[in-house]
C-alpha cells in the first residue's frame, strides 16, 4: 500500500483528482451570466392602445365635434389660455362631463336623486367659476411682475441687444406667468406676426392697462426712434407708482371686505344654528304662506345687501 502511494501512478491520479475538484468548484462557484428570457429575445412588439385608452381618445373626439358645432370654441380655449389650464378644450371638457357624474353618483347614494342632480350641475359652475378665479390670480400676478419686467427689459436694450433679444430675456428670466406670455410673443413673431400685434393681443388677454402703455410706448419708439431704454424707463416709474397706490387702496379696503364677509355670513350661521339647536323654531317658515314669504323677502334683501357691500368695497383704477 505505502508503495502504491509512493508510484508515480498515484501521484498522477491524485494531481488529476486534485484538478478536477477544483474545476468542478470554480464551475459551481462561479457566477452565471443572466440568462434572458425567451419574450425579450424577440422583436420589440409596441403594445397597443387599452381599452379605456381607446373609450377616452373617441370621447374627446366627440366633444370636440360637438364643440366646434356649438361654436365659441376660440373663446373657450382662450378661458383655458388664461387660466394657465395646459389642456385641450375636449380634455377638459370630459374632465367635468366625468366629475359631474361622480358627484352625482356620490350625492345619490348618500342623500338621494335630488341631491345628486343638485351636486352634478355644480360642478360644471364650478369649473367655470374656477377658471375665471385662475385667470383673474394670472392677471395680477401678471401685473405684480411687469415692472421687474420692464427693468430686465430697459437693462437688456442698454447692453446692446435688439427689441426681440431683450424679450427673448424676459421670456427666460422673468416668472411665470410673465415669462408665459413674452415666450408667446417670440413664437408668433417668429412665424410671421407683427410684433405690435403680438404685444397688443398679450395686452387685451392679460386685461393690463399698463402693458398697453408698453406696447403703445414701443410702437411709438418704432416710428419715431429715440432711447427705447429710457422710454420704458419712465413708463415703469409710473407703472411702480400706481401699483404702490393700488396696494395701499387694497389694504385699506381689506377691512370693509372682511366687514362684508362677516356680515353676509352672520344670518346664514344664526339660521344653521337655530336649525340644529331648536329645529322647531325654524318649521314655523315652512308651515305657512307667510312663513315662505318671510324666506323669499329675506333672501332678495340678502341679495341686494351682498351686492352693495360689494359694491362699496370694490374699487377700479
Amino acid at each position: 500500500m505505502t508503495t502504491f502511494l509512493n508510484s508515480p501512478e498515484a501521484i498522477i491520479i491524485g494531481v488529476t483528482s486534485g484538478l478536477a475538484l477544483l474545476i468542478a468548484l470554480i464551475v459551481i462557484l462561479a457566477p452565471r451570466p443572466a440568462k434572458v428570457r425567451l419574450e425579450r429575445r424577440r422583436p420589440v412588439v409596441e403594445a397597443g392602445p387599452g381599452m379605456l385608452a381607446e373609450a377616452t381618445t373617441s370621447a374627446t373626439g366627440l366633444l370636440d365635434k360637438i364643440l366646434r358645432r356649438q361654436g365659441s370654441v376660440e373663446a373657450r380655449v382662450a378661458a383655458l389660455e388664461n387660466a394657465g389650464v395646459k389642456m385641450r378644450l375636449q380634455d377638459f371638457a370630459l374632465l367635468v362631463i366625468v366629475a359631474s357624474l361622480v358627484a352625482g353618483l356620490v350625492g345619490y347614494l348618500v342623500a338621494g336623486l335630488l341631491l345628486g342632480l343638485g351636486l352634478a350641475l355644480v360642478v360644471p359652475l364650478l369649473a367655470k367659476f374656477g377658471l375665471r378665479f385662475l385667470g383673474a390670480r394670472r392677471q395680477r400676478a401678471f401685473a405684480d411682475q411687469l415692472d421687474d419686467s420692464l427693468q430686465l427689459l430697459a437693462s437688456s436694450l442698454r447692453a446692446g441687444h435688439s427689441l426681440l433679444q431683450a424679450l427673448a430675456s424676459v421670456a427666460s428670466e422673468a416668472d411665470e406667468p410673465t415669462s408665459e406670455e413674452f415666450a408667446r410673443i417670440i413664437n408668433q413673431n417668429r412665424v410671421g406676426r407683427e410684433l405690435s400685434h403680438a404685444l397688443d393681443d398679450t395686452a387685451r388677454r392679460m386685461a393690463s392697462e399698463d402693458f398697453v402703455w408698453v406696447t403703445q410706448a414701443i410702437a411709438i419708439n418704432r416710428e419715431v426712434g429715440g432711447n427705447l431704454a429710457e422710454v420704458l424707463d419712465g413708463v415703469g416709474h409710473t407703472i411702480r407708482e400706481r401699483n404702490q397706490i393700488r396696494r395701499q387702496v387694497k389694504a385699506l379696503a381689506a377691512e370693509g371686505k372682511l366687514s362684508a364677509y362677516v356680515l353676509m355670513a352672520l344670518p346664514v350661521g344664526i339660521a344653521g344654528f337655530l336649525s340644529m339647536s331648536n329645529p322647531a323654531y325654524m318649521a314655523k317658515f315652512v308651515e305657512s304662506l307667510a312663513g315662505y314669504a318671510l324666506i323669499v323677502a329675506a333672501g332678495v334683501l340678502f341679495l341686494v345687501g351682498g351686492l352693495w357691500m360689494r359694491k362699496v368695497v370694490s374699487f377700479k383704477f
